[in-house]
């Protein structure tokens, strides 16, 4: 579903460098889901982290807000070729949930799971290291449903279906197992720079 367009157009050397080959620049923030567009309360919204099917700690939406907070500011690009620049997110980075949680990642991979139901994996090694986070805020403000509110997870390196919206789990997987959008003939990665968008890219 896209509800926002977004037009491409020339730009500088030092802006070209950080658009990755087949996509345009963006000014407006499209939106883009697979289905409808859930309201999810603050009051009825929780994370659950988990290894396999066991649950290992679940946080409310005040426990989850009470961790430590982080500011950061990065490129996004999605795979229907749009890129924005420098937009600015803040929320609790995944190296702080797993502290919280007192525990290192136990396997390579995890599935990303939604309060609709959509699914997508990442590796551990784009989760850690400060590269990601479940974000609560975009430009200072609490994030909109439209945008994956009330948290959404953020893995900006990496194609924007990978930053899962309306998140309440992460779940740790002995395999690289496909989300909802790679059963569909995306790409199992999705790296931005190399181009790929779909399954053989």
């Amino acid at each position: 579903m896209t509800t926002r367009g977004f037009t491409g157009r020339r730009q500088p050397p030092e802006i070209n460098d950080r658009i990755p080959p087949g996509q345009s620049l963006t000014e407006d923030f499209p939106v883009l889901s697979a289905g409808p567009t859930p309201r999810v309360r603050t009051e009825d919204w929780s994370f659950t982290l988990k290894v396999g099917p066991k649950p290992v700690i679940k946080w409310n939406w005040a426990e989850f807000n009470a961790l430590p907070q982080t500011k950061f500011t990065r490129d996004i690009h999605c795979v229907t070729a749009w890129s924005k620049l420098d937009t600015p997110w803040q929320g609790v980075l995944i190296d702080d949930v797993l502290a919280e949680a007192g525990i290192e990642p136990p396997t390579d991979f995890t599935l990303a799971h939604s309060f609709d139901g959509y699914t997508t994996n990442v590796p551990v090694a784009d989760l850690v290291g400060g590269k990601s986070m479940i974000a609560t805020h975009y430009a200072g403000k609490p994030l909109t449903p439209d945008h994956g509110g009330p948290a959404r997870l953020l893995v900006p390196h990496l194609y924007f279906w990978k930053s899962a919206k309306w998140i309440n789990g992460l779940q740790f997987t002995t395999r690289d197992e496909p989300g909802f959008w790679e059963l569909r003939g995306y790409h199992i990665y999705g790296d931005p720079w190399r181009e790929q968008r779909y399954t053989g890219d």
